[in-house]
This record gives C-alpha cells, structure tokens and sequence, in this order.
C-alpha cells in the first residue's frame, strides 16, 4: 500500500504540467528521501499516514487552480503526522518540512 501512494505520488510529479524543471527535481529529490526515511520506520500505519498525506499534499499544490484552504488543510495534516518522530526520526521531519515548504512555495 505504502509503495502504491509514493509510487503515485512520483507518478504525479513527472505528469504535472505546471512544475518548472528545477521545482520538479526538487520534489522528486525529496520523494526519494522520504521514501528512505518511510523505510526506516517500524510503524507501517504511521508510514502510511506520511506518505498519503504527502501524495494528497501534492495533488492539491498542482491542481490547475489550487485550493489554498485544501491545501493548508492537507500540509498540516502532513505535518501533524510527523509530529511524534521528531526526537527519534529527525531525518524524517525534515525531509516532510521541506516537502510541505516546497508544496507551499508552489501555490504562491
């Protein structure tokens, strides 16, 4: 399941149209570090939870006309669910911090 979300999830970076090249190596770069850090966890609910919060992130930064309310919605959300690794997955809030301030950036 959780390799279907961010297999989706990468699916959905190499289609989006309204991505520059640069924006798009960024994300795809940070996939691939999420996808190490997810891989490191014990907790295969708590996995999931990262990375369908991600791929929902993701949808809504690149939606032809972003919901900015939809999208706050989901990067909280993705933010919250990293919240109890922080002392012991450091790596792991930092990648899903720069992907939320990467989505973010996007709907500026």
């Amino acid at each position: 399941m959780i390799e279907d979300i961010l297999h989706k999830l990468e699916k959905r970076l190499h289609n989006a149209k309204n991505l520059s090249g640069e924006n798009r190596q960024a994300l795809q770069g940070l996939v691939k570090d999420l996808r190490k850090e997810i891989d490191a966890l014990d907790d295969d609910d708590q996995a999931e939870s990262i990375a369908g919060f991600t791929e929902n992130s993701t949808r809504e930064a690149l939606r032809k006309e972003p919901d900015q309310d939809l999208l706050d919605a989901a990067l909280d959300g993705l933010q919250k669910s990293t919240r109890d690794f922080e002392v012991s997955y450091p790596k792991l809030t930092a990648v899903v911090n720069n992907i939320c301030q990467q989505l973010s950036n996007l709907g500026i």
